[in-house]
């Protein structure tokens, strides 16, 4: 991956995540992140 796809990566997410927080509120965001963390705890036990 170069790093001109990184940061346009990057910025699609940091994108989205203000969009939803400008329409929806940070409610959606903690529960994504909550349950980003699981999957991610959960991925840390199959490795």
């Amino acid at each position: 991956m170069t790093n001109r796809i990184a940061l346009v990566l990057g910025f699609l997410i940091v994108g989205a995540v203000i969009v939803d927080y400008w329409f929806f509120g940070v409610e959606h965001t903690v529960f994504l992140a909550k349950k980003m963390f699981e999957l991610l705890e959960w991925l840390a036990f199959w490795r």
